[in-house]
């Protein structure tokens, strides 16, 4: 039979009962986002975006999303023309922990069109994203990043809904301007002032 003194009886208890001796959840960089990328760790063909320190598999996009993106980008492509770079469901670099994959993002004009490195918060005009099943995750987890890092103007399509809803003015994590688009015949973007485009044929 072991004899075991009072001290030694509680030191254990006090050692598992603390929550630093306890395995705590990993978050994975962007760093190591894109190695595993590199190599094959994540399915080339798998859709999953970086979202702080998380994974999440993005739903597979079906005709009304793909359509929706489809006449935003030649909209865009047609009135922006050279003013801005028009990105399509490519990653931006948010910090060291988030690389989401907006379905559209106007970028700042750069010579090597983003060849060298994801863009930036500071590269970032407007954010697009178009929401069907998704618009929650979209308004709940995606939109307070953007707001975090101070994204301008970030546009939320609700597909089902048949709305464009436009936040801008990130302050304290959240966007103090949110309106409904009324009229889909001259939507401004603030960024670029004396560019208007008619999105009537979005809903």
């Amino acid at each position: 039979m072991l004899n075991f003194d009072d001290e030694t009886k509680i030191r254990p208890l006090t050692m598992f009962n603390s929550a630093a001796q306890l395995p705590q959840p990993h978050p994975i960089s962007v760093r190591e986002y894109f190695r595993m990328g590199e190599t094959g760790v994540l399915d080339p063909e798998a859709r999953i975006e970086l979202i702080e320190g998380e994974l999440f598999d993005m739903s597979p996009i079906g005709p009304p999303h793909s359509g929706k993106v489809n006449r935003l980008i030649r909209l865009f492509s047609r009135i922006i023309g050279d003013r801005a770079i028009v990105s399509v469901q490519n990653p931006t670099v948010l910090g060291d922990l988030s690389a989401p994959q907006p379905d559209l993002a106007l970028l700042r004009r750069r010579e090597d069109f983003y060849e060298q490195a994801h863009p930036g918060p500071e590269d970032i005009l407007v954010l697009v994203e178009v929401a069907d099943s998704t618009l929650a995750y979209d308004r709940n987890r995606k939109l307070p990043l953007y707001a975090r890092f101070a994204i301008p103007e970030v546009w939320l399509v609700d597909v089902a809904g048949k709305a464009l809803v436009i936040h801008r003015d990130p302050e304290g994590g959240k966007y103090k301007t949110k309106f409904r688009v009324r009229n889909l015949s001259r939507v401004g973007i603030a960024a670029l002032p004396h560019v208007e485009l008619d999105l009537r044929s979005l809903f």
